[in-house]
């Protein structure tokens, strides 16, 4: 006797269920550790050191040929709301005034150790290249803002005000770095906010101020290992997510979407299930169509 089509809809309803469950279900094995190259440069930013003068901004704007974003200003002065177009480098006030709270932050690319917007990329046009840094060649690029949906900071800005737009983000100032120099932000900060250098020895001083006070500092040094970790790092007094940090794990957003692909098309089990359930419905659909047909006739 031959199966129904009922019986088969509901045991191929149930092996793609039971697909998708095996998917979202938590994996035993960790993804890969993320690691950073022996010449990652980066920068340690310290809230507790920045007081809000915005000099690294100017410089920013110089370093890099941007226009000023002075909108807000009513046209007299560079005062971008948040990073766009015309800023790749943004300080930013958290206050809480029923708490007495009150911290800067130092928003710009994070320069992940594996970026998300690298991997949304099809043509290639943002890089992991020297010294780590996640660098942009616009002659590759198509507009298609992958990498802006798929950043996990909200980093990238596409030029909407140009009829031929580009990408904009943060790239550690390499031009300047091939000149022997270091990013302008942190060429500029009066107070030592933000430092450059080897990550490895950014790393290093960023445990030494927790260590040495370790009352005052958040214990924890914020891109050690978020996302699989990143090049910028972030000291604070302040819960990190009320800077606009997100609390994310280690796993670094491509390694996630590599594990739930291989676990999707393992053994091709989800898509056979899944095409399988299709073509049913397909069968169905066209015999219940025939039948109206010739119900009318």
């Amino acid at each position: 006797m031959g199966i129904s089509r009922r019986t088969a809809l509901k045991a191929m309803a149930g092996a793609t269920a039971t697909s998708v469950a095996t998917t979202l279900a938590p994996q035993e094995s960790k993804a890969a550790l993320v690691v950073p190259r022996p010449d990652a440069l980066g920068m340690l930013y310290d809230s507790t050191r920045c007081i809000g003068c915005k000099a690294c901004m100017v410089a920013c704007n110089e370093a890099n040929d941007l226009t000023p974003d002075t909108a807000a200003s009513g046209g007299l002065w560079h005062m971008p709301v948040d990073l766009n177009e015309h800023a790749k480098n943004i300080i930013k006030l958290y206050r809480d005034t029923a708490k007495g709270e009150q911290s800067f932050v130092k928003r710009q690319c994070m320069h992940c150790l594996d970026p998300a917007c690298v991997g949304a990329c099809m043509l290639g046009a943002l890089q992991k290249g020297d010294y780590g840094i996640v660098r942009y060649n616009p002659d590759l690029c198509i507009g298609c803002r992958y990498c802006e949906m798929g950043c996990p900071f909200n980093i990238l800005k596409f030029e909407w005000s140009k009829a031929v737009p580009k990408m904009v983000k943060c790239e550690l100032c390499r031009h300047r770095i091939a000149e022997g120099k270091g990013p302008a932000c942190c060429e500029v900060c009066p107070v030592g906010a933000v430092i450059y250098g080897k990550r490895a020895d950014l790393l290093a001083e960023a445990h030494r101020r927790i260590a040495e006070r370790p009352d005052f500092y958040v214990q924890r040094v914020y891109g050690e290992h978020e996302v699989g970790g990143t090049q910028v790092l972030y000291l604070t007094h302040v819960d990190f997510e009320k800077l606009g940090l997100p609390a994310y794990g280690d796993d670094s957003v491509p390694e996630r979407a590599r594990s739930l692909q291989h676990t999707i098309y393992k053994g091709f089990i989800a898509p056979v299930a899944l095409y399988g359930l299709l073509a049913a419905v397909m069968i169905r659909n066209r015999k219940s169509s025939g039948a109206a047909e010739e119900g009318e006739s």
